[in-house]
C-alpha cells in the first residue's frame, strides 16, 4: 500500500491506492480546495492521478505558500488548460477549424490551427473568442481524462477524420505509449474534448485571468513545404493583477523593441538582398560594438589573453575531427565543394543523397562556413610545441561564425545567421583549471557590473547520461562537471543544474540576465572541455618530461555582439550610458550669431576624444532639442551670446526636460571625460548640478 513522502519529509501511509486530491484532503480541506495539480516522483500530473506505490508527492497550488508567487508548475497547468479552453471557444466560432497542437510556452500558450480557406481567423475576432472562453470558465466544467487502448484510440481518430490528430497519435505511439488519452471539458464523448497527454487543472473555473494575444503563421511540423497553419497565442495567470502586470511589461517591451529603436537610432539594418539574419552595422551601431570590443579587449589583456585572427571558412575535415560536422549539419550552411568536381559527380549520376552521404563519411572534401571558432584556435595551439611552463595558453578572437537558422526563428539581432563572438579558448593543466574558470567568471561579473546588469541567474548545463549526442569518456565528463559545479559555487549566486543542456563536448555555465522590464536573456557562457583535446590529440610536455593532455575552456562573456547589443538596446531603451552612446554630445547654437562659438565648442570636445556634432540648421532651438532628444544623445549644449561671452555652455542632460544651467566649458569637459573614462552609469554632470543646488 502506498507510502507518501511530502516535501517537508512527512510520511503518510494509506491502506489502498489513493488520488493526489485525496492526499490533499487528508492533510486539510483548505489544501484540497486550493490544489490544482500534483507532482508524483517529480512528474507533473493531474490532481486526480491515482498513486498505487510508494512515492514522493508535491501538491501544486496557484501561489506558493512561502513566496506568494505563482510557480512555473502552476502556470504550466493553468496555461495548458487555457489553451484547451481557447481551442473550444474558437471551434464554437469556426466549427470547421481543425486543431493541430497547443502547448504551454514561456509567458503563455499557443494553438496551431488549420482554418478553412474561406474562414480565416483575424485579430478582430479576439473579443468574441474571449467572451466564449469566459463562458466556458464560468461554467466551471471539470477537465476529465479518459484513455483508450492504442487500436481503439486510432479507430476513434480515423472516424473523426483529422490527419493532424492521427499524426499526433502515431508520434505518441512511436515514442512508446501503449494507450491514447483525451481530455473532455465536462463529460467524455458528450462535451468538447481533445487528444492530449495532459496534465490540466481540475476544472475550467481554476484557470484565472487570460487574454488572447496575437496571431502568427506556422507550418505543420515546422516544414515550410507542408500545410500552412495559424498559430493563435494567448496567456493566462492566476490573478488579474498578474495579467495586468504582464501586459504592462509587454507594452514597455514594445517601446524598447530593438528592431524599432535600431532603425530610429540608425544602429543597424537588415536587407533582404544581403540575406535574412545577416546584420549590417550602421556607423552608430559600429560605435557601440567597437566600444564594447575595446572594453572587453582591455580586460582580456589584463588577464593575459593573446589576440588571434582566423578565416571565415575551414575544410570539412577540420569540422569532422571536431565533431561539428555532420553533428550540427542541420544548422549549418551547405558545404562548399569545388565546382569542377561537382560537375564530374553530376555526370556520374550522383544524387543529392549520395553527395550528402559521401561528405558525411569523408569520401568528399570541401569547405564550410565557420560554425565555431574553437577548431581554428585548437590548430593555433597545435602549431607549436608547449611545455607545462607555457600553460595556460589563452587565445581570444572577435570571430564571426555562421549558422543556418530556420527563417521562422530569425528575429532582429537576437537570432541571426551570422554573428561575431567575443570568443576565447584556454588550454591549461588540470591543476590550473579551477583558477582559470574563476577568472572567466570574474570577467563576466565585471561586464555585468559595468553595464548595470546585476540581476542574473546561473544555469549549469550537464550531459544527459541516456543521450547519444555527447562525445568522450565518462570519467572525463565527471571531471569536467565537477569543475563546473565548484567554479559556479564561487559566484555566490543560486544556480540550477539542467541535464541535457551541455555542449556535445562538455558541460557549461550559462548566464541568464534579467533586464529592467523583467525579461530574461541568455548571454555569456563558459564551457569545460576534456574531449576536443583528445579528438585533436593535443599535448604539452609536463615537468616529468612526458606528454600530457591539456584541458580546454571555451568562454564568451558577451555571447555574440549581435545578441548582446540587441539586448542592451532594449535594456537601456536605446539610451546608452555616455561611454557607449554613438553620439555623446550635440552642440546647439541658438542662432547664426553663435554658430562660430558652437564650432569652437565642438572642436574642443573632439580634441578631447568626445563623439560630438553640431546642429547649425536654421530650425528654432526647441526643434533642435526635439530632434536631438529623439536620438537619445546624453548631453545637449545650448550656446547663445551670454555663453559665448562667459566661455560657458548651457547643459541639458538626457531625460531632464529643462536646462541644468550654465557651466564653464572646461568644467563640463572635465566632468564628461571623467564619466566616459570611468564608464559610470551615474552622470557626473547631473551630480555636479545637484551639488551646486545644495
Amino acid at each position: 500500500m502506498p507510502r507518501i513522502t511530502l516535501p517537508d519529509g512527512t510520511v503518510k501511509n494509506f491502506d489502498q491506492p489513493i488520488s493526489a486530491y485525496d492526499v490533499a484532503a487528508d492533510i486539510g480541506p483548505g489544501l484540497a480546495k486550493a490544489a490544482i495539480g500534483a507532482k508524483v516522483d517529480g512528474v507533473l500530473c493531474d490532481l486526480s492521478t491515482i498513486i498505487n506505490d510508494d512515492a514522493s508527492l508535491e501538491l501544486i497550488t496557484p501561489a506558493d505558500r512561502k513566496t506568494g508567487e505563482s510557480t512555473d508548475d502552476a502556470l504550466y497547468l493553468i496555461r495548458h488548460s487555457a489553451a484547451h479552453v481557447m481551442a473550444e471557444a474558437i471551434q464554437r466560432i469556426i466549427p470547421d477549424a481543425q486543431l493541430v497542437y497547443g502547448p504551454p510556452v514561456e509567458n503563455g500558450f499557443y494553438y496551431d490551427i488549420a482554418f478553412p480557406d474561406d474562414q480565416p481567423l483575424s485579430a478582430e475576432q479576439f473579443d468574441a473568442i474571449e467572451k466564449e472562453m469566459d463562458k466556458i470558465i464560468k461554467e466551471d466544467r471539470p477537465f476529465t481524462r479518459y484513455e483508450l487502448p492504442a487500436a481503439a484510440g486510432m479507430d476513434k481518430l480515423r472516424s473523426e477524420g483529422s490527419k493532424y490528430k492521427l499524426d499526433n497519435a502515431e508520434r505518441a505511439l512511436d515514442a512508446g505509449s501503449d494507450a491514447l488519452s483525451w481530455y473532455a471539458t465536462g463529460k467524455p464523448r458528450e462535451s468538447w474534448e481533445d487528444l492530449c497527454r495532459g496534465p490540466h487543472v481540475p476544472s475550467t473555473g481554476r484557470i484565472g485571468a487570460f487574454k488572447v494575444m496575437s496571431l502568427a503563421s506556422s507550418y505543420w511540423h515546422g516544414d515550410a513545404n507542408s500545410d500552412a497553419l495559424t498559430r493563435v497565442y494567448g496567456t493566462a495567470f492566476t490573478t488579474s493583477e498578474q495579467l495586468e502586470k504582464h501586459l504592462e511589461v509587454l507594452d514597455e517591451a514594445k517601446k524598447r523593441d530593438h528592431r524599432v529603436l535600431g532603425k530610429q537610432l540608425q544602429l543597424f539594418t537588415i536587407d533582404e538582398t544581403v540575406g535574412p539574419g545577416l546584420i549590417l552595422w550602421s556607423p552608430n551601431g559600429a560605435v557601440v560594438r567597437q566600444e564594447l570590443q575595446t572594453f572587453i579587449g582591455n580586460e582580456l589583456r589584463k588577464q593575459g589573453y593573446h589576440q588571434v585572427f582566423t578565416p571565415h571558412i575551414g575544410r570539412l575535415e577540420l569540422y569532422r575531427t571536431s565533431g561539428h560536422f555532420p553533428y550540427y549539419q542541420d544548422s549549418q550552411y551547405p558545404p562548399l565543394i569545388e565546382g569542377e568536381f561537382l560537375s564530374g559527380l553530376a555526370t556520374e549520376g550522383c544524387t543529392c543523397g549520395d553527395l550528402a552521404n559521401r561528405m558525411s563519411s569523408g569520401a568528399i572534401d570541401g569547405y564550410l562556413l565557420k560554425p565555431m571558432n574553437c577548431p581554428h584556435h585548437i590548430k593555433i595551439y597545435a602549431s607549436q610545441p608547449h611545455s607545462y611552463r607555457d600553460l595556460p595558453v589563452r587565445l581570444a578572437e572577435f570571430g564571426t561564425v555562421y549558422r543556418y537558422e530556420q527563417s521562422g526563428e530569425i528575429g532582429g539581432m537576437t537570432r541571426v545567421r551570422g554573428f561575431t563572438q567575443d570568443d576565447a579558448h584556454i588550454f591549461c593543466t588540470e591543476e590550473q583549471l579551477a583558477d582559470e574558470l574563476i577568472g572567466c567568471l570574474e570577467l563576466v561579473k565585471v561586464i555585468f557590473n559595468t553595464l548595470g546588469m546585476d540581476d542574473y541567474r546561473v544555469r549549469v548545463g550537464l550531459r544527459d547520461v541516456d543521450s547519444e549526442k555527447y562525445v568522450g569518456q565518462t570519467d572525463l565528463w565527471d571531471k569536467a562537471e565537477d569543475a563546473v559545479r565548484k567554479a559556479t559555487k564561487t559566484l555566490g549566486k543560486p544556480f540550477r543544474e539542467e541535464p541535457g543542456e551541455a555542449a556535445f563536448y562538455g558541460p557549461k555555465i550559462d548566464f541568464v540576465v534579467k533586464d529592467v522590464v523583467g525579461r530574461e536573456w541568455q548571454l555569456g557562457t563558459v564551457q569545460v572541455d576534456y574531449n576536443l583535446p583528445v579528438r585533436f590529440d593535443l599535448s604539452y610536455i609536463g615537468a616529468d618530461n612526458q606528454p600530457h593532455r591539456p584541458v580546454m575552456v571555451h568562454r564568451a562573456p558577451f555571447g555574440s555582439f549581435e545578441r548582446f547589443v540587441g539586448c542592451l538596446i532594449e535594456h537601456f531603451a536605446g539610451a546608452f550610458p555616455t561611454w557607449l552612446a554613438p553620439e555623446q554630445v550635440r552642440v546647439l547654437p541658438i542662432s547664426d550669431k553663435t554658430a562660430g562659438y558652437g564650432r569652437e565648442v565642438l572642436a574642443t570636445l573632439k580634441d578631447a576624444g568626445i563623439r560630438a556634432t553640431t546642429d547649425e540648421s536654421s530650425e528654432r532651438v526647441q526643434n533642435k532639442i526635439r530632434v536631438a532628444s529623439e536620438m537619445k544623445i546624453p548631453y545637449l549644449l545650448i550656446v547663445g551670446p551670454r555663453d559665448e561671452e562667459a566661455r560657458s555652455v548651457s547643459v541639458r542632460a538626457r531625460g531632464i526636460r529643462h536646462d541644468l544651467g550654465a557651466l564653464p566649458l572646461e568644467t563640463f569637459l572635465g566632468s564628461v571625460i571623467e564619466e566616459i573614462h570611468s564608464r559610470s552609469a551615474t552622470t557626473v554632470i547631473q551630480r555636479h548640478f545637484e551639488a551646486i543646488a545644495v
